[in-house]
Order: structure tokens, then sequence, then C-alpha cells
């Protein structure tokens, strides 16, 4: 087989195509990558052995360059056969997100990680520019490993699983003394970056949300609701080392609004304490498994 005038022609139509059909560019150009990818690493292992490695796609590219294009160039074509070899390991390459989206992932050796972002890429209907902060922020790597676990085997997840830790929180206003209450006002002004962090599904209900136990009120930090699990979150935020008497705060207030706001259909309330620093032992020896413990990160 000519590889390179078959690569070649593939380049070619690639852009013809863009051109004159528009609205479907996207797969179309995503097929001839993998077509070219494929006939990249049959080229390196095939009647061309003897130059085997970057030495033909050098060759390749410097043709290509002056012949189809200035865009096809050496890292150019590395990328397409990198993207040719991650179709073989993951399960889907979905025809939703564009080169470009993949161009983010294609360096990344863990292939869990990948199909992690190419899902919420997909689900999220991330940009590009949205899919590269996920990544710069560690996103994957700050998932529970209960979390990656289940991804992995492709178990039904539970609300507390996508729970980042540490939970990033973007403080906009540069705030330098942070109290609970300053904490509070960083988190709700910018409350979806915030819902983000904790997952999928969650709605804002409110903030410092009273409730009466016996004759005295007490103000929750955040309550919200998760539609995907149908339950109420309960959120307390700590300035300081998690403490065992935070355990008993959250749990009081968990209680409440399972006994006067959750209804018979809804699962019972989960808690979040979001501390400065954690204390492994205090979650350890809590009765409650509904209680989650993460630490915060200003950024």
């Amino acid at each position: 087989m000519d590889y390179y005038n078959e690569i070649r022609n593939e380049l070619i139509q690639n852009e013809v195509n863009k051109r004159v059909k528009d609205y479907s560019k996207n797969k179309y150009e995503l097929e001839r990558y993998y077509n070219v990818g494929k006939l990249l690493v049959e080229a390196q292992w095939g009647e061309e052995r003897a130059q085997y490695g970057d030495s033909l796609i050098k060759k390749y590219s410097k043709k290509l360059y002056l012949e189809v294009g200035k865009k096809y160039n050496y890292k150019t074509l590395l990328k397409i056969r990198r993207f040719y070899l991650l179709s073989q390991k993951v399960s889907t390459l979905s025809r939703q997100l564009t080169w470009s989206h993949y161009s983010e992932l294609l360096f990344i050796a863990d292939i869990n990680k990948i199909n992690y972002y190419i899902n919420i890429a997909v689900s999220q209907k991330l940009s590009v520019r949205e899919l590269r902060e996920k990544i710069k922020l560690k996103e994957y790597e700050r998932l529970p490993n209960s979390a990656k676990n289940k991804l992995i085997n492709k178990e039904m997840p539970n609300v507390e699983d996508f729970v980042k830790n540490p939970i990033i929180i973007n403080n906009n206003n540069n705030y330098q003394n942070i109290s609970e209450k300053v904490l509070q006002k960083i988190i709700l002004e910018d409350i979806e970056s915030f819902m983000e962090e904790l997952g999928e599904g969650f709605c804002f209900i409110g903030s410092e949300y009273k409730i009466k136990i016996g004759n005295t009120y007490n103000y929750i930090d955040l309550l919200l609701f998760n539609i995907e699990h149908n339950c109420y979150v309960v959120i307390e935020l700590k300035v300081t080392e998690l403490k065992k008497e935070h355990i008993g705060q959250i749990q009081v207030y968990m209680n409440y609004i399972d006994n006067n706001l959750k209804k018979i259909f809804q699962d019972k309330t989960i808690g979040i304490i979001i501390s400065r620093e954690d204390n492994q032992y205090v979650i350890k020896y809590s009765s409650d498994d509904r209680i989650l413990s993460r630490t915060y990160h200003l950024v």
C-alpha cells in the first residue's frame, strides 16, 4: 500500500468536506483522523518498518505541510496517531465531542481518567475550555476511590461518590481573612461552580436556612437538594479542623430536615461537613454513614 498517498487523500477529503458540509464536519473530521491514524500505525509496522518510529511521521509531515496544508505538521500527525491508538482502548469515542476536545485528552496515560473526562464532557456538554479547566484542577484525582471503582465497574453511584476532595472554591474577590461567614459569602458568589464540585443534580434551596428546634432558632449554612438522588443535602462550613462536635451539630440538622421537610417518597438527608483540615478519626468513629467530610481549597 502507498501509505503516504492514502493519508494525503484522507486529509484532502477532510479539508474539502469542511468547506461544503459544515453541518456534519465534526463527525467527518473524526472519521478521517481515525483513518489517518490507522494508516500511520500500519505504515510504521508494515512495509516501511525499516523507518519505524517518528522518522516516518517527520518525513510525511514535511510533504503534507507543502501539499495539503500547514496545520498537518509533525505535531498534528503525532496527535492523530495517538487519537487512533486511544480509540482502540476506550469503550466509545463519542461523536458529540470535537477533535479539539480529544486533543486535550491524548496525552493522559490513565485510560480510566480519559473515560471519565469523555463521559462528563458529553453529559455536561462541556466546551473545550471547560474540559481543560477540569483537567487542570485534577477533578478525576480528587474523586474518592469508591467513585473511581464504581466508574471502572460501571456500578450505580451514590450521591456522595462524586463529591470532590478537596472541594475547589473560587475566591474571585480575593478575600484574605476567612471566617465561616466569609467562606459562605465566597461560595454564594459562585454557587454554580460550588455545586458542580459536589457532583451532578444539585439545586440550591437556601443559605442560613432557619429551623426551629424547641424554642431556639438554628441556621443551616447551606441547604441543597439533589434531583438525581432525590434527597436533601445539608452543608456545614468550618474554617478549623474537623471536630467531633461538628458531627453532632450536622446530625441534628439532618434529622430535623428528615422529620419536617422530607416527603415519604424522598431518600434520607445527606450531610457534608466542609472544613479547613480533615480528621479521619472523627468520621471513622461516627455511627452515621450519611455524613461526609471534605476539605476545601480556595483558588
